[in-house]
């Protein structure tokens, strides 16, 4: 019997439009259950499989990105290609020395991932562990975010979900709120940040955090805090682990979605939580001194 696992990150995969020294720009793909994806499929051996499920077009940059991601070494089995949607763009530019977004995304194929429940089913049933984010859920409709629901509540596989708040992304705070509580109260592990939670709900202090969604059901809680400690709850134990120190900075992007995939693939590996803490948090503080999300 084959021992091969699957790891399946459910979200959207973007192309990016980066600024280079020169004047021109560079295109890249990039996402943050892309990322993840990424960096899970570098921390997982050979005998795991690490798959994206999203929704794209047929047109040049979707073909590009599809090559990209099995070049990467990321499934492309799970992606249904449309003739009439394209993949969402973002452009970075800069104000007052901090990066800024403009996106183009209200059309992008993702939006249509959930649209047939069938194709969710068999995916997810198939899948040994299974990750998303509050971005996935929030390019949905209502409709098909409770078709994603109805789905991941069928499987045994664990369900591993970051928060990640956009509230640009949420038509109110108050859905946001009830999405990622719905999400919550389905998943094994959550990796909330402190930053998000606080501005969504109120929470004064990361183990605030931390009771909310043990209260949901969720069994292993890891809330990210920048550079302050990160609070773990695996169980009834929670701990503290204090951020080791990075270079000069360069750029924060993706460091998150690095802190997640590592984590996540150590977790999975069987790592106690202190080794997947140690994992992750030394890859984000590489992350945070390069350019760029993906660090090859």
């Amino acid at each position: 019997m084959s021992n091969q696992r699957l790891f399946i990150s459910i979200g959207e995969c973007m192309v990016e439009m980066a600024p280079q020294d020169d004047g021109a720009f560079r295109m890249g793909f990039a996402g943050d259950t892309l990322n993840t994806a990424w960096y899970a499929r570098r921390g997982l051996p050979d005998n795991w499989d690490v798959s994206f499920f999203t929704d794209l077009g047929q047109d040049s940059a979707s073909k590009d990105m599809m090559r990209f991601l099995n070049e990467a070494g990321i499934g492309t089995s799970f992606i249904r290609c449309h003739s009439d949607r394209r993949p969402g763009l973002y452009l970075i530019g800069e104000k007052d020395g901090d990066r800024v977004f403009t996106y183009w995304r209200d059309s992008s194929a993702a939006r249509r991932l959930a649209d047939d429940g069938a194709r969710l089913s068999a995916a997810l049933g198939r899948a040994d562990a299974v990750f998303l984010s509050g971005i996935t859920l929030a390019i949905l409709s209502s409709t098909a975010r409770s078709r994603l629901f109805s789905a991941l509540s069928k499987i045994r596989a664990p369900i591993l979900f970051d928060p990640n708040v956009r509230p640009v992304l949420w038509e109110n705070p108050a859905t946001c709120r009830d999405a990622v509580m719905q999400a919550a109260a389905l998943s094994h592990t959550v990796l909330p940040s402190f930053d998000d939670d606080a501005a969504l709900f109120g929470d004064a202090t990361p183990k605030v955090t931390v009771d909310r969604y043990r209260k949901s059901g969720a069994t292993e809680i890891v809330v990210k805090n920048g550079t302050g400690n990160t609070l773990v709850a695996h169980g009834k134990d929670v701990f503290s682990f204090a951020v080791p120190a990075a270079g000069r900075v360069v750029d924060t992007t993706g460091a998150g979605d690095a802190f997640n995939g590592c984590y996540i693939a150590a977790r999975l590996c069987g790592r106690s939580v202190l080794q997947a803490i140690e994992d992750a948090q030394a890859t984000a503080a590489k992350v945070v001194c390069h350019q760029g999300a993906l660090m090859h």
